[in-house]
Formats: C-alpha cells, structure tokens, sequence
C-alpha cells in the first residue's frame, strides 16, 4: 500500500516532540500517511531519545528512538533565532496542525499556541500534551509516566496484596496519552476543515493516567469503595478472572460470564463444580476466591500450559504468560504480521525488526519506515 493510499496523505504535521508521549502520537498519525516533521534544535542535540541506549544505531541514532519516530522526516532548525521562527513559520502556513510534548509552560512561552500561529493561517491546530496541562498551578512541573501512576492511584492497584505498590513494566501512560493526543489533533483538523478554524487542543499525561482509573473511579466516588490489590491480579468483581498455576508456568483465565465458566468446569471434567455452593454464581465465586484458587491451581498444574491452551482455546478466554521472547516469537504473532523489517542504513545488516503498526488499512498494515536520521530534511524557506 502507497502512502497516497493511506487515509491520512496529505495531512501536515509539525512536531516539537522528544521521548516518548508525544513521538508515539504523532508516530500513529505517521503510520497512516501524515507527513510528521519533527522540528529539532542542533543546539540540545534533537529528539533526547536519539542519545537513550544502550542500543545505538551511528550518530545521534538509537533503537530506542527508531521505535517512536519512524515513518517521520526531521528539520533541524532553532526556533528561538530569527531565522530559525521565520523558517518555521514558513512551514506553519503550509501545515495542518502543530504538535509538542513540551512543560506546560512552555508552548506560550515558544509562542507555539493558536494565539501566536492563527495569523499565520486560521486552520492550524496546536496539539499540546504535557505532564499537568496549562492552565493550573503545575503548568511548569516536568512529568514522567511513572509519576502518573503513582499520583493516579494506579500503583495502589497494582502487585500482590502483601507486596509493595507496583507499577506496570511499561509506560503505559505515556502511550495512552500519545494516542489522545493523536484522537486530540485528529478532531481539530475536522473542525478545521469544517468552519477554516483552528484551535488548541490540551492532553496532559496526569489527566490520562486518571481517566484510567475508569469504574473503580465510579465506584469510589459514589460507593467511597477502594479497589486495592488482589492476589495473581485478579478482577476486583468477576471470578475466576486471574493468574493460575499450570504444570510448567502461568495461564491466565478470564470467566468474565456465567457461560464460560459453565464451559471450562464442562471442558475440564469438573461439572460438579458447577454445584458446588462455593463456586455456583460470580458472588459466590468472588466471596470464596481463596478456595477457588486453589481448587483451580491443583486441576491446572497437572498439565503444561500449551495442553490447556489446546484444549480451552476458542471456547473460554485464556491466554498463556509468556515472557517478552515467547511473545514475540509466538507463532501467532508471525502469522498476524505484528513484526516488520525497516531498511536502516546503521543496522546490522542494513535492516531493523521492529514491531508493525497495530492499525491495518483495507486488511494492510501499513509499512514500516526507519526515523529519519537528524536534520536529514530540508528547511521550508520563508
């Protein structure tokens, strides 16, 4: 598939973006045909993630970069100089929208809001993600994802009862918060097009990681109930809904109705199960979840996780636990197309694996590009 086929060609964006949140949004809108520029300034050595290992790929290069900003070009250019916000300027009446992951208190301060830009052209979008938003008295704290799950109450969730708050392996917030900037800027292009306005368009990673909280949030808000820790992570309402033992690692078993649990005690020979006053209703099964683990642990350590994925697949929901390496060399993962290769000139063997886009386009996942290498586009000319 071309990039003209893509549904986003044509679409502009600039981006004043580093890290993670930020490059991660813009990377989506990339991965369906946008042209994202990331405008970097050679004075701070561009997009911070192009120093973060300890895999490099050449100068100013690394896999850690690769994996947020491919598919992008790259301008280097100081738009805090004369020349330089005349050259972006420049680009600016001729872009969509204009995107940054910067503190809060920042995008005014570069002049990079609606405010300053709209002169410029009327249709820009300013998409802002920060740590804390812009308009509230940590406008200029910086922010990192972990701190968001922290502050959030996700933590508190998270791990086993008697263990510490735990956070999860990975940035989840950042990358949920990448993704509303991208819906974010998306929208306001729409509402370009329609009236030939622009506007801003706020997301703020607190406000994300929050907004995660979901039901519990309900729940304590009109019940002041607490959802803490459960043992193997288990649903704070539904059971069986956890981690359990097999005979060579972990299965996790997600009877999420009362039909699938009717099928997995029918499939695994324990009918009488279903009778059983502890077991007979999700109540029930949540009050008595101690017992029910451990009946459940005994029936599935007697075989391999790969014979109850055989057995119980397609019919109950239930999944192996696999470390990072069986994930990714699963053979379901092969045979949905969830990796690629990009060419890169620095790679060994000139080509970088890298995980496809989780978005297809007509059946297609778009293809993969590497991240452009530092100022490797030119300068819009004003």
């Amino acid at each position: 598939m071309s990039v003209a086929e893509l549904p986003l060609a044509g679409i502009k964006i600039l981006s004043i973006e580093q890290y993670g949140a930020g490059p991660y949004g813009t990377m989506l809108l990339a991965d369906l045909g946008a042209e994202v520029i990331k405008i970097e300034a050679p004075s701070m050595g561009g997009d911070v993630s192009r120093a973060t290992g300890p895999y490099f790929l050449g100068e100013q290069d690394s896999q850690f970069f690769q994996t947020f900003s491919r598919g992008k070009s790259s301008v280097a250019l100081e738009i805090k100089t004369a020349e330089g916000r005349a050259a972006f300027e420049a680009m600016v009446r001729e872009a969509d929208a204009v995107a940054n992951n910067l503190r809060g208190d920042q995008p005014a301060k570069m002049a990079i809001t609606y405010e300053d830009l709209k002169a410029i052209n009327p249709k820009i979008v300013c998409a802002h993600l920060s740590a804390y938003g812009r308009d509230n008295e940590r406008a200029s704290w910086p922010g990192y994802d972990y701190l968001m799950q922290a502050e959030a109450g996700l933590m508190s969730m998270s791990g086993e009862p008697d263990g510490p708050p735990v956070r999860c392996g990975l940035s989840i917030i950042d990358f949920h918060t990448g993704s509303q900037l991208a819906v974010a800027l998306l929208a306001g292009i729409l509402g370009a097009h329609r009236t030939g306005k622009g506007c801003d368009v706020d997301v703020a990673l607190f406000d994300t990681a929050l907004h995660q909280l979901s039901y519990p949030a309900t729940w304590y808000l009109n019940e002041g109930v607490q959802v803490g820790r459960l043992p193997r992570g288990a649903h704070p309402s539904i059971a069986p809904s956890q981690a359990f033992k097999t005979q060579d690692g972990w299965l996790m078993l997600m009877c999420q109705t009362p039909k699938f649990w009717e099928i997995f005690c029918t499939k695994m020979g324990r009918s009488d199960l279903l009778t059983d006053p502890r077991f007979a209703s999700i109540p029930a099964r949540r009050a008595n979840l101690a017992d029910l683990t451990d009946v459940l642990d005994t029936l599935l350590s007697t075989q391999p996780t790969s014979a109850w994925i055989a057995l119980l697949g397609g019919q109950v929901p239930v999944a192996p636990i696999y470390d990072i390496a069986q994930a990714l060399d699963s053979t379901h993962v092969k045979a949905i197309g969830m990796t690629d290769v990009v060419d890169h000139p620095d790679a060994k063997d000139g080509r970088l694996r890298m995980l496809a886009s989780p978005i297809k386009v007509n059946g297609k996942r778009p293809a993969g590009k590497r991240a452009p290498k530092m100022g490797e586009h030119a300068v819009a000319q004003s």
